[in-house]
């Protein structure tokens, strides 16, 4: 069976590393908030070129860190797409605000800046809740039309969030997504490119105020040198609360095993281009669409989705061949039922509605093989359904 992601390949190539990074935790004993959290932070931020990089429990917290921190609740819209895993919008009614659901470009998958902004004028005129974020997708790894929506977002008064759970490492003219948004978010589940070896997230940003703020949040809303104000405390800060937070801290081992892997992740993403470059040579012409990445952008193919009028149909065919698939995403977030009742962008969300039914990604990892490969690429072609 041809693995969808081959995670032993990676561990095999850098073992050496990983195994001497778990036993320098091991030895000195910081197991939570340990040496290697903090010097991960640094390297993260370095790589993403932002001022700051805060490590948190995965992904999902890394996205309502921001929302809190800034205090958006009740009355509140914040608006994001549909296609899209549900820890984006899930975060949302956590704080008490909104989700306002937007449909995506046909060609990227990725936010459509033009029925956002028909969104925020359909919110402002309907007068019920107050436009206040809006949360971008990198889907599949490539970045959204950040210079757009950054564009909407500083006219209209709202914050931006880049969720780059899936496409931390992905530029746009050769920028991160930091270079627009407010804050970035990245996940470590295991599947991602920068994947650790069990739940692990971040946020970036230049905001220092809302790094300390978050800093604060992700440790039970501990007490800051902001709060703290130069005085002196008898006890540790964590003993001081000053806001309601909660306890999302990335484990030392996590960071540790995650230092080893991002220093070889910029040449990962290059092998992850090649076998995406050779995906579109064979495949072009024999799949209704294969994927086409934003102008000036580049992805970190955290899957390769090409779409066919025939989706089921063909991921039964690759099944009986050894070849495992996956649908990126079966059901848009409005059609299911905890989120049915939240708002949409005028006119509906066709795009998402229509993708649904026929995206189809195939295996994608920075070690697959070229002979794996073009047995993957004629198992495609062979399919006449």
């Amino acid at each position: 069976m041809i693995p969808f992601i081959d995670l032993a390949a990676q561990q095999t190539r850098i073992k050496p590393r990983i195994d001497a990074a778990i036993q320098r935790v091991l030895a000195h004993g910081g197991y939570v908030m340990g040496p290697e959290v903090r010097a991960f932070e640094e390297q993260l931020a370095s790589f993403g070129r932002a001022g700051h990089a805060l490590s948190c429990g995965n992904g999902t917290d890394a996205l309502a860190l921001p929302l809190m921190a800034w205090d958006i609740g009740p009355g509140d819209a914040v608006f994001c797409p549909s296609f899209t895993f549900a820890a984006t919008p899930e975060v949302i009614p956590w704080t008490g605000a909104t989700p306002v659901f937007v449909d995506i470009l046909p060609d990227t998958y990725n936010l459509d800046p033009a029925h956002l902004e028909a969104a925020i004028e359909a919110v402002k005129a309907k007068g019920e809740l107050r436009p206040a974020a809006v949360i971008a997708v990198d889907l599949f790894g490539q970045p959204a039309d950040y210079p757009r929506l950054a564009e909407i977002c500083r006219r209209h008064g709202l914050k931006l969030i880049a969720d780059s759970a899936q496409g931390f490492g992905c530029t746009l003219n050769g920028e991160h997504p930091i270079h627009w948004a407010d804050a970035a978010t990245t996940s470590f589940f295991p599947a991602k490119p920068l994947g650790g070896y069990g739940d692990g997230g971040a946020v970036l940003t230049d905001d220092a105020a809302l790094f300390e703020r978050m800093d604060s949040l992700r440790i039970h809303g501990k007490a800051v040198e902001s709060d703290i104000n130069g005085h002196p405390l008898p006890h540790e800060p964590k003993y001081l609360n000053m806001r309601i937070g909660m306890n999302s801290r990335l484990d030392t081992l996590q960071a540790a095993i995650l230092i080893e892997k991002l220093a070889v992740f910029a040449g990962e993403i290059e092998l992850r281009q090649l076998i995406a470059n050779r995906y579109h040579e064979g495949l072009e012409g024999h799949v209704l669409s294969t994927p086409k990445v934003i102008a000036g952008g580049v992805s970190t193919w955290a899957q390769y989705v090409i779409e066919h009028h025939d989706r089921d149909g063909l991921a039964a065919h690759l099944k009986a061949l050894g070849v495992p698939t996956a649908v990126y995403y079966p059901v848009p977030m409005h059609r299911q039922a905890p989120y049915a009742c939240f708002p949409i962008g005028p006119g509906g969300l066709p795009i998402s509605d229509a993708k649904a039914l026929r995206v189809l990604a195939l295996p994608m990892h920075a070690y697959l093989t070229h002979e794996v490969q073009d047995l993957i690429i004629e198992a495609v072609r062979g399919y006449n359904g």
